[in-house]
């Protein structure tokens, strides 16, 4: 793969996944991480990414306004927002991850629901606090400056306390095999908890996420109720989803 191949490569996986890395990079690539490291720097050097210790970021993590246009797959990602608000119920008390496809759900919540939302993610915590009628709760802790999302052992206390009836999962990577996968541990362990306090478990992901596979696992495919992407319900990628007994949207 030539250089400019490599980096190009580089570019789409940070903007597909948010965050990137070098050791992961390096396997997929077969190259060495010095390679790796020397055109992350390069990249950042042009402003296309955020070098960070052992990998890089999006742009969008240096935000925490999300931009409103701009954003990787914005269109298929307002499309997977139709389809998520279609399921929330007035009254309901709902959990939510962070990511720029939650962060399109919370900007097209129609005005007139009536819902308590709680999360971590201070972008999600922005947006859901210019709702006219939705309650907001924030999980509390430590920050996590590249994810604009609190972590540590009080923040999943503080989750595993709540009986949601929704929980929304922004998702990094899915597939058969592995179920939800992610590349941050500290916002994977937030994911767990989140699962096991709500009723109902709702993956969102854009299509080109679904068949691939990030270092940590969230949860099998067992512990997802619905996956909404911005797909036909009978498309055929989709279908092994649907083999498995989740509700596919």
């Amino acid at each position: 793969m030539l250089k400019k191949e490599r980096q190009a490569y580089i570019l789409h996986q940070v903007n597909l996944h948010n965050k990137v890395l070098s050791s992961a990079l390096s396997t997929e690539i077969n190259v060495s991480e010095d390679t790796i490291r020397r055109d992350l720097l390069e990249l950042a050097e042009e402003g296309k990414v955020i070098k960070v210790h052992g990998g890089a970021l999006s742009h969008s993590f240096n935000h925490v306004h999300f931009p409103v246009n701009g954003v990787y797959s914005q269109n298929q990602k307002k499309v997977i927002a139709q389809k998520a608000i279609n399921i929330i119920g007035n009254g309901m008390f709902i959990l939510t991850s962070g990511g720029t496809t939650i962060i399109e759900m919370a900007r097209s919540l129609p005005p007139q629901l009536k819902a308590t939302f709680i999360s971590g993610s201070i972008p999600a915590v922005l947006e859901y606090m210019h709702h006219p009628n939705v309650e907001v709760i924030l999980i509390g802790d430590k920050i996590s400056k590249n994810s604009k999302i609190t972590v540590g052992s009080e923040a999943i206390a503080k989750i595993r306390s709540v009986k949601a009836d929704l929980c929304f999962l922004g998702t990094n990577a899915i597939d058969t095999q592995h179920g939800i996968t992610d590349n941050d541990w500290e916002v994977v362990q937030l994911k767990k908890a989140m699962i096991e306090s709500c009723k109902k478990v709702v993956c969102l992901s854009i299509a080109e996420k679904v068949n691939t596979v990030q270092p940590i696992q969230v949860c099998g495919l067992g512990e997802i109720d619905t996956l909404i992407t911005e797909l036909e319900p009978g498309n055929p990628i989709l279908q092994p989803y649907v083999d498995a007994g989740i509700e596919v949207l």
